[in-house]
């Protein structure tokens, strides 16, 4: 593969001769590049995507990049070349959008929550300034470890741009991983300066003695008169934030900024399974991954962002790089995801981005809406998303009648001002995506990413009107598929190549932190990341997740499964509010745990004529279970799903799959091996129920 950083004349030459075979197009089709009929001895052009040997002389033409930059990967914003580290990019939006809002939260009037209150970008630099200097007052040195554990709220940020302007590591601390993983990690990472709020604090005085690297714990929030005294002998002190503000007020330092190799942040990664791993991102990592898939949008200081995806994940990490580069206001959630849709109403944002869960939520209750709205209402909303949708599929604007009519209404379920919807962390199916575009009007995109890529390694171009995939590469790498051979997936396939995806540039991470074997293990000797994901490259360039090599696994007779496609289709099902598929190789047909949808169940209780006490009597009521069993036939039958990939058996449970019990990561998808320890007994009473009605159901 050709070295954009490769100054050496036969690079040079090579660089120059694949130049001199590009024209330029001035259409508007995706395609911005036109190659001369020679040009195929260097690449070979497919839709958004290029295709590029892998070596120049030799090997497959596997490596594909973005149309929009196949000679030379983003590192940089274009317009803005200076920027190379977040401190650079903080400083120049603080000075060119210094008087507009940046950072908002629901102030409290007399108990009761109520608009919206701003700090500019200005204010959000100064405070920066004060919490960096603050540190240095308390002798915390270049290249500290400050960890930050609390949930989304403005001194978040705060502290995040003091670590880049300062040159300090921030390490993201869930504040769902629970007390013995924010152990490990404030250890792992020797972590010097903890950022709490008042309800974390008690529980991280209680193991002190477990973290001998803290030496300051910041309480965000909390009073002066009611912080409790730490003995002396602990060596740790306890202030409040507004007390280092103060502190750091008084005593103002120069910045030390950063350089684009050094490190900004260890973002641990909680996973599925096993210990965290402490993800190693610099400066460069995150402003070539932003520069590379923003070069072609336009936002600005009118657009409103609502924030409430956890700040310690990746994509919301670089969501807010993004919306510094661009002068976005922030508002902030109320910290209660189930008043998170209250928060938008009050918001009114213009960017919204979120997780197929709630799409999927948001999918289910308008329908239900409508369902439940009568004839003529129902009538009224089939015409106009079938004409809608017919205009959009042939390129035509639809009629304005259709949103004054009944269109309008559905936005204002997300504030009335939503232009731009973005999914991320888990497949958005495409007909729910084709929804959100009739329903709200706007741009929907969806990508793909992971923490070690530092977010996007793919997203859906505008204008390409095709579901069901994950785009074209980040303009900031390049994506091959290497061949799976135990699960018959190989570049050869027909009528697509498939195989894991693979991928290099500058948003790949440096390593886990101290952890050399996995990280051999996840990047090979020519920097190709390994993601573990298997794609398949679609017509036009189109990158398509298809299965997962770690979550697979094998039933009895020898079938694969990927078992979060089969929970995708169930998601769609009106009872199914969350689902854990389960299989094993012992066993020849799969399970599932369905978290039912409250509301619905109850709607359809009664409409059947069902007597019940509680909600509890109706999950276990055969005549129910079989009910949900059928509605999710129905669904897999209509996303096509093969014979064994349908579930045969399922338990009805009321709580649902949390953050807070463990079945969830904070992305919001299953921790399966907890989840299938979580419900053994429930697993092992269906298959038991299923191995009494068909004896062959069991592997002896």
């Amino acid at each position: 593969m050709l070295d954009p950083m490769d100054h050496t004349p036969a690079a040079q030459r090579r660089l120059k001769a694949i130049h001199a075979h590009l024209t330029a197009t001035a259409d508007e089709s995706p395609s911005h590049l036109r190659s001369n009929p020679t040009a195929g001895e260097f690449f070979s052009e497919q839709g958004y995507s290029v295709v590029l040997p892998e070596k120049l002389q030799t090997g497959k033409w596997n490596v594909y990049r973005s149309v929009r930059s196949p000679l030379q990967l983003v590192t940089k914003f274009p317009n803005h070349p200076e920027i190379g580290t977040l401190h650079d990019n903080f400083v120049r939006s603080v000075d060119t959008f210094r008087d507009y809002k940046y950072l908002g939260t629901r102030v409290r009037v007399d108990g009761t929550v109520g608009e919206y209150k701003w700090i500019t970008y200005g204010e959000a630099g100064t405070a920066r300034s004060a919490i960096g200097s603050g540190l240095i007052y308390h002798g915390i040195e270049k290249g500290s470890s400050i960890g930050l554990y609390f949930i989304n709220r403005p001194e978040w940020l705060i502290v995040d741009h003091a670590c880049s302007s300062y040159s300090f590591v921030s390490v993201p601390l869930y504040d769902t991983l629970g007390p013995d993983a924010v152990k490990y990690i404030v250890s792992h990472a020797a972590v010097q300066v903890i950022f709490c709020v008042p309800q974390t604090l008690n529980l991280l005085l209680s193991y002190l003695s477990d973290i001998p690297t803290v030496r300051l714990i910041v309480v965000v929030g909390g009073m002066d008169d009611q912080i409790p005294l730490v003995p002396s002998s602990t060596g740790v002190q306890v202030i409040t934030y507004s007390k280092l503000l103060n502190q750091g007020r008084s005593n103002l330092q120069l910045f030390c900024p950063p350089k684009p190799d050094d490190i900004a942040t260890i973002c641990y990664t909680s996973g599925t399974t096993g210990t965290p791993k402490g993800a190693i991102l610099t400066h460069g990592n995150f402003i070539a991954s932003v520069a590379g898939s923003t070069r072609d949008q336009k936002f600005g200081p009118s657009d409103v962002y609502i924030s409430y995806l956890p700040l310690a994940h990746i994509y919301e990490r670089a969501n807010q790089v993004m919306t510094v580069h661009f002068g976005i206001a922030v508002g902030f959630y109320q910290g209660d995801s189930m008043k998170l849709m209250d928060d938008i109403a009050a918001l009114r944002p213009t960017v919204f981005c979120s997780v197929p869960r709630l799409y999927n939520r948001i999918y289910a209750g308008i329908i239900n809406a409508v369902k439940t709205s009568g004839g003529l209402k129902e009538r009224l909303f089939n015409a106009a998303y079938n004409a809608k949708r017919q205009a959009l599929l042939h390129g035509k604007n639809p009629s304005p009648m259709w949103d004054r009519l009944v269109f309008n209404k559905i936005k204002e379920k997300l504030g009335g001002r939503v232009r731009f919807m973005a999914s991320g962390a888990s497949p958005l199916s495409p007909d729910i995506m084709e929804f959100l575009k009739i329903c709200f009007g706007c741009r929907v995109t969806e990508g793909y990413g992971m923490t070690e890529s530092t977010c996007i390694i793919s997203f859906i171009d505008e204008g390409d009107k095709l579901g069901g995939h994950v785009g074209s590469p980040n303009l900031a790498c390049e994506i091959k598929l290497v061949d799976v051979p135990e699960m018959n997936y190989t570049s050869d396939d027909q009528p697509n190549p498939r195989g894991e995806i693979c991928v290099r540039g500058p948003i790949v991470f440096r390593g886990y932190h101290k952890d050399e074997a996995q990280t051999r293990d996840v990047i090979d000797e020519d920097g190709w990341l390994h993601t573990g994901d298997i794609g398949t490259w679609l017509p036009g360039g189109r990158l398509k997740i298809i299965d997962r090599k770690k979550n697979i696994f094998k039933l009895a007779q020898g079938e694969y499964i990927a078992p979060e496609k089969i929970e995708n289709v169930y998601a769609k099902c009106k009872f199914v509010a969350q689902c854990f598929v389960y299989g094993d190789s012992l066993n020849s047909s799969l399970v599932a745990v369905v978290s039912v949808d409250h509301d619905n169940l109850k709607a359809w209780a009664a409409s059947e004529g069902i007597m019940y006490n509680d909600l509890a009597q109706l999950c276990n009521d055969s005549k129910v279970r079989a009910a949900v069993l059928a509605e999710m036939d129905a669904a897999g039958r209509d996303a096509q799903l093969r014979g064994f990939e349908f579930v045969k058996a399922v338990t009805l449970v009321l709580e649902p799959f949390t953050l807070e019990n463990g079945l969830l990561t904070p992305t919001f998808k299953v921790k399966r091996p907890q989840a299938k320890e979580y419900f053994a007994k429930a697993i092992s009473d269906m298959y038991n129920e299923l191995s009494r009605t068909d004896v062959s159901q069991k592997t002896l």
